[in-house]
C-alpha cells in the first residue's frame, strides 16, 4: 500500500502462511524439474502457468507453507539463482 510518493507500507503478514511463487523460463520441463529440486520434501503445489505469445517462455506456479520470511526469502533466491529459471515474481 503506497501512502504517499515518499512512504510504502509493508503488508504485514502472519507466519507460517501459504506462499506462491511464478517461474518463468525457457523450458517448461525444466521449470517443473526445478520446482521439485528447489522444494525438496517439502509439501508443495505446483501448475503450469501461460506461455509467451511466441512460445519463448513459458511459467509455472508453485506454492508452499513457509514458517517465516528467511523461509521464503531462501525459496525465492533459490528459484532465482536456479540457471533454468529466467524470472521470479
Amino acid at each position: 500500500m503506497i501512502l504517499d510518493n515518499n512512504t510504502e507500507e509493508k503488508p504485514e503478514i502472519t507466519y507460517p502462511c501459504n506462499w506462491g511463487y511464478k517461474i518463468i523460463g525457457r523450458d517448461k520441463e525444466k521449470l517443473k524439474a526445478c520446482i521439485k529440486e528447489v522444494m525438496g520434501d517439502k509439501a508443495h503445489l505446483s501448475s503450469p502457468g501461460n506461455a509467451s505469445r511466441t512460445g519463448k517462455f513459458h511459467s509455472y506456479n508453485a506454492s508452499c507453507e513457509v514458517k517465516d520470511q528467511a523461509e521464503r526469502d531462501r525459496i525465492f533466491k533459490a528459484f532465482q539463482d536456479h540457471e533454468d529459471v529466467d524470472m521470479v515474481i
